[in-house]
């Protein structure tokens, strides 16, 4: 495989593997392992309607950090440099685009540059028409954010004060796709931002992103370096969080497993939102199973709590390792999220021009918000009421 489809394959696994780990984790949310193995059984398959997996927030928002970063992409010896393009430039290039497929015979194998400030500008926008489209979930600070971000505060500043976990949703596509760590720690932290101010989401969210950097990228990865690593580019008020990963390597070196690493923190009735909660377990996970997406998302999901958030990060890790050629197929056809839309950002983010990002809009607000409405509201309200009753 060129290096080009390559990294394509792994940018489609890890949208697609952040996908899975929430269409598997999601009816499981909020629900302690103990209720959800007596209420549901063990995670090894969609539940949520009718053995169909359907997706959360969190799948939604690392699709909109992938437009963002598709919208912020350019090279450097692109004829208009970043200009913008003429209604005609665009059409003929849409056009070109849609005659030749340039993903099935790439020549060109230059990297990519990514503007931070179209990112920021396209991300930001993309979170004010999502809120609109009534999402059925969504962190309290999330929410507070993005009506900020209606309200006129520039995405410097629209972060309230909060280490809840929304950062790390939009991390592992951060990891994946960005090749330099310079370049991921700047676009971590505006997408932190923009959304939480608290140093503790940035710590958090860059450790998701550097271990889907590195999953993409090195499949000899160990713990020991992935710690090493960590500690040479996080500040030295992040040593309550090294503590944590310190604490995490060594469970996973002596065998622990990750359910009984989450009881040792404390979170035997399910992981928390904060992000220092989400983190540790989530690297144990991935760190236990760094080529296996069914068991890594598994054993997330065992430990309850958040667990459609949990089993997205990991999935978004573990699927840029191994790519969306590798995820079993049953996992992909029975997915009610349309695909398309994974395999068409990841091929677009590696073919070699800068294409009309607007007119790549595969997944529009009206259809979003006519899904939200009146499929998944509906679904999530019955959840709801399934868990009124017995066994408790």
């Amino acid at each position: 495989m060129d290096d080009w489809c390559l990294r394509a394959d792994r940018i489609n696994g890890s949208l697609l593997g952040t996908a899975i780990g929430d269409a598997l984790g999601l009816p499981y949310e909020g629900l302690s392992p103990q209720r959800a193995k007596r209420m549901l059984g063990p995670p090894d398959r969609y539940r949520f309607w009718f053995g169909r997996g359907m997706v959360s927030d969190d799948t939604d928002h690392a699709r909109l950090t992938a437009a963002g970063l598709l919208r912020a992409r350019r090279r450097p010896d692109s004829p208009d440099d970043g200009a913008e393009m003429s209604a005609v430039a665009k059409s003929e290039r849409w056009e070109g685009f849609r005659a030749t497929k340039p993903w099935l015979h790439r020549s060109d194998d230059s990297r990519h540059h990514f503007e931070l400030e179209w990112f920021e500008a396209s991300l930001s926008r993309q979170l004010r028409w999502w809120l609109a489209s009534i999402p059925a979930g969504i962190g309290f600070a999330t929410l507070r954010s993005i009506l900020k971000l209606w309200l006129g505060w520039s995405p410097a500043t629209s972060g309230v004060f909060s280490a809840g976990n929304g950062p790390a949703m939009r991390a592992p596509i951060l990891g994946t796709v960005l090749d330099e760590i310079d370049d991921l720690k700047s676009f971590v932290r505006c997408s932190t931002r923009m959304t939480h101010s608290d140093p503790k989401a940035e710590y958090g969210a860059f450790v998701v992103a550097l271990a889907a950097h590195l999953a993409a990228r090195d499949r000899e990865i160990t713990g020991r370096r992935f710690l090493k690593l960590a500690a040479e580019h996080l500040p030295s008020d992040a040593g309550e969080l090294l503590s944590l990963m310190s604490q995490c390597v060594e469970s996973v070196e002596s065998g622990q497993s990750t359910q009984d690493f989450a009881i040792s923190l404390g979170l035997a009735k399910g992981v928390t939102g904060y992000m220092y909660h989400t983190v540790p377990v989530c690297l144990h996970a991935w760190l236990s199973f760094t080529d296996d997406l069914e068991q890594s998302v598994r054993c997330v999901i065992e430990c309850g709590g958040d667990a459609d958030t949990t089993a997205a990060i990991v999935g978004g890790i573990v699927g840029a390792a191994v790519g969306a050629q590798a995820i079993p197929s049953v996992w992909k056809e029975t997915l009610t999220e349309p695909q398309a839309i994974f395999e068409m950002l990841g091929q677009l983010l590696e073919i070699p021009e800068q294409w009309p990002a607007r007119l790549l809009e595969f997944d529009s607000y009206c259809y979003r918000l006519i899904r939200n409405v009146f499929v998944f509201l509906p679904i999530v309200l019955l959840h709801g009421f399934r868990r009124l009753l017995p066994p408790y």
